[in-house]
Parts: structure tokens; sequence; C-alpha cells
């Protein structure tokens, strides 16, 4: 766990006066404890929202059924509205999502175990990204939430494109 990228991504957040949401599902909270492991993280940190379930994506964040029947819940257009649906729920300028299938079970031949998606909704854009991880059930946790604090980091050093 590389604790610098939250520790980063914090202090920008708190130069530039922006709020973070959080939307989570695989993940269940890790990038959330994350963030509040940095002291002082509730300047920057409006609040996060675990949606685990396709009723609970729906009912809290906003995600359209049609999204998620004909896309699921680990794909670029689901994780972009649930960081869509938190911004909004926590008034944010920021919002980061994760979906994806930690496995041991639940992999399929086109998403398998590992396959995790990352959105960012900001003010100026919306970006999604892909990845795949090849760890147990923990490991592949970690890993989103590494990829999911990585991209807010990216994203406030003006690297996402």
């Amino acid at each position: 766990m590389n604790q610098l990228i939250e520790i980063k991504a914090g202090k920008l957040l708190q130069d530039r006066g922006l709020q973070l949401a959080l939307a989570e599902s695989c993940t269940g909270g890790l990038v959330g404890h994350r963030v509040t492991n940095v002291s002082g993280s509730s300047v920057y940190f409006s609040g996060g929202v675990v949606a685990y379930s396709y009723e609970a994506k729906a009912k809290m964040l906003s995600v359209s059924w049609d999204t998620l029947n004909g896309f699921g819940a680990v794909s670029s257009e689901t994780v972009i509205e649930m960081a869509r649906g938190a911004k909004k729920l926590m008034d944010a300028d920021i919002a980061v999502s994760v979906s994806g299938i930690a496995g041991p079970g639940g992999g399929t031949a086109d998403k398998p175990v590992g396959t995790t998606w990352v959105g960012l909704a900001a003010n100026d854009g919306e970006w999604s990204h892909e990845f795949r991880f090849d760890g147990d059930r923990e490991q592949n946790k970690m890993s989103s939430a590494d990829a999911a604090l990585q991209m807010l980091l990216d994203y406030l050093q003006g690297k996402l494109k």
C-alpha cells in the first residue's frame, strides 16, 4: 500500500479548496478508509458511499437500470454514473468511483476476476479506466484502491486526458 498517494492527493485537494466524494463497490470502503487515514482529511473529504448491489447503485447513486442491465456493474458506463451520483449527492468538486470483480468467483470470459473499472467525475470532465489485476481477493481490493487513488492524483496533477 502506497500511502503517499492519498497524502499527495489530499494536499492538492486542500491547497485548491476542493471537496472529494467517493463511490465504492468492490473495495468496500477501502478507498475512504485510506483517505481518512490522513490527518486533516475532513477539510477536503465530503464522504463516500459503498454501493455493492445493483439496487444500492441505483437508489443511492442514481445509476440507471438500463446502464446496469446493459453494461453490468463492472463497466465504464457504470463507474461514470457512480461518480456523477456521488459528486451530486455530496455536493463535491470531484468524485472517484470503483467497481470490479475481486474474486475468487464472479468472473466471466469477458470480465475475468481482477477486472476493475475506476471512474472520475469533475467539473471539467469525466474519465474512466479499466484495470486487470491478478491477485487474490484482498490483493485485488488493495490494487483497486491504489488505482482509484492514483487516478485522483493523476487528475489533480493534470495527467488525465
